[in-house]
């Protein structure tokens, strides 16, 4: 009896606490370049994924037709290409340095398999620990809705949209002039 008492004093109480000094002592992985930890892929995912199925819309409230495509594509220019790119181009530095990469959402499937419910709940509450913004705040319910439905068709929108999500510079107008990049120190 006293060796079960023992052991499940270890478990229950020397083993958390090992575990959150590996992770107060400055030992774990937190830098994007680290290797990821055991299982936190998995981890990471099955909570994500629970929580989605739990509380992501069953429907799209608006329709799947060109002009909600067009202005889909002008939302995903604006607020989601800068990290999860444009298409034909490469990805950018700010998607080179996070952790985990973004997915690039016009190359390969993307989300086209994904439910628009899916990619709304993501865009509308963000991904904690991904880089992943929420955009209530900045995005109106429309507007979520609008790139929601354009990632689950992205596989098969017209020309006219394919010409939007092109970056401002290409689409005819002249670029925006004296934009410099911030100099980084």
């Amino acid at each position: 009896m006293k060796t079960f008492l023992a052991g499940l004093l270890i478990g229950i109480i020397l083993v958390p606490m090992v575990v959150y000094f590996y992770f107060v002592s400055g030992r774990a992985p937190v830098a994007t370049g680290d290797k990821t930890l055991p299982f936190e892929r998995k981890l990471a995912n099955g909570a994500l994924h629970a929580r989605i199925d739990k509380e992501m819309p069953k429907s799209a409230s608006i329709l799947s037709n060109e002009s909600n495509f067009i202005a889909g594509a002008q939302v995903y220019r604006e607020h989601c290409g800068i990290c999860h790119g444009l298409p034909g181009l490469e990805q950018t530095d700010i998607a080179r340095g996070m952790f985990p990469k973004p997915p690039h959402l016009f190359r390969g499937k993307g989300v086209t398999d994904d439910e628009p419910g899916e990619t709304y709940w993501k865009v509308a509450n963000g991904i904690r620990l991904t880089g992943m913004p929420s955009f209530k705040q900045s995005l109106s319910e429309m507007q979520m809705w609008q790139v929601s439905i354009l990632l689950a068709n992205a596989d098969k929108v017209s020309d006219a949209v394919k010409q939007e999500l092109k970056p401002p510079g290409s689409l005819g107008a002249p670029a925006p002039a004296n934009v410099q990049a911030p100099k980084h120190r």
